[in-house]
């Protein structure tokens, strides 16, 4: 599906969306151009505060990007979207036409943006190329059942064990729209033993649990983990305002060039520009 942005998409209640884009596939400079002109003065002051031209780049299309996509569902134009941080000091919209929730996250060559109505949704992806001492964050920063998961992998997938966790965690915190003030030792998710990120592109059946002191409800929060291609990780976190362990809810995957085109894709595999 090619859409300009006069097509509108619908989200029922059970839906979820997920968009992708990869920055360093879009380098005309009008193209470029055109994006600044839709960022607020804040977004303008924030983007040019980046040192490195590849983080101001990045900041642009992450702001053209949710602002085009956000004007898919909504008779709103990319420019005349305002944002404020909202009580959670998560960003929320300005008197949004519908109830549109989103979240943001992005890495080497993928930009995310999961949007869903009403509730709380959180996303991460990362790169797991990037070289790190996952054994020494895990044993700081995991609950000890996943680093005792972890240390039960065969050597060559702790990598890959640790970046499930990992995304999953962030996307947690991330739909509290609380950061790092929530432990990440506070809260744990497994995996079931017949994980293999190697025959499936998504894996749906995770647990959520929580330590004794932490005041939360597993029923009320749904995790996704996609492997969209051969380095990067994305995390999806969905906290209802209900039980929703019965919903069944439906994944929409869209890569998107802002201003331009979105596609609408049957899984999250976006095309990978190294």
């Amino acid at each position: 599906m090619n859409s300009t942005s006069t097509d509108k998409l619908t989200l029922a209640t059970n839906e979820i969306h997920l968009w992708s884009v990869d920055p360093k596939t879009i380098q005309q400079p009008e193209l470029l151009h055109a994006y600044s002109q839709l960022l607020s003065p804040e977004e303008t002051v924030k983007q040019q505060r980046f040192r490195f031209e590849k983080d101001r780049h990045s900041a642009l299309i992450t702001r053209a990007f949710v602002r085009d996509l956000l004007s898919r569902y909504a008779n709103v134009s990319p420019a005349d979207w305002m944002f404020v941080k909202g009580a959670k000091d998560k960003p929320e919209i300005v008197n949004p036409p519908l109830p549109l929730r989103f979240n943001i996250s992005h890495t080497d060559s993928m930009i995310i943006c999961a949007v869903m109505l009403n509730d709380d949704i959180g996303c991460d992806v990362e790169n797991t190329s990037r070289t790190s001492d996952v054994l020494s964050i895990a044993k700081y920063s995991f609950a000890d059942v996943e680093v005792n998961d972890l240390l039960t992998q065969p050597k060559q997938r702790q990598v890959s064990r640790f970046f499930d966790y990992w995304t999953l965690k962030e996307s947690y915190i991330k739909a509290w729209g609380l950061g790092l003030s929530i432990p990440l030792k506070d809260f744990s998710f497994t995996l079931s033993d017949n994980h293999q990120q190697e025959n499936t592109d998504c894996i749906r059946n995770i647990k959520l649990s929580f330590a004794a002191h932490r005041i939360d409800d597993a029923n009320i929060w749904r995790s996704w983990l996609f492997y969209p291609n051969k380095i990067h990780r994305v995390a999806l976190s969905v906290r209802a305002k209900t039980n929703n362990q019965n919903t069944d809810y439906k994944m929409r995957f869209f890569n998107s060039i802002p201003l331009i085109k979105s596609t609408e894709t049957t899984r999250f595999s976006p095309e990978l520009h190294a």
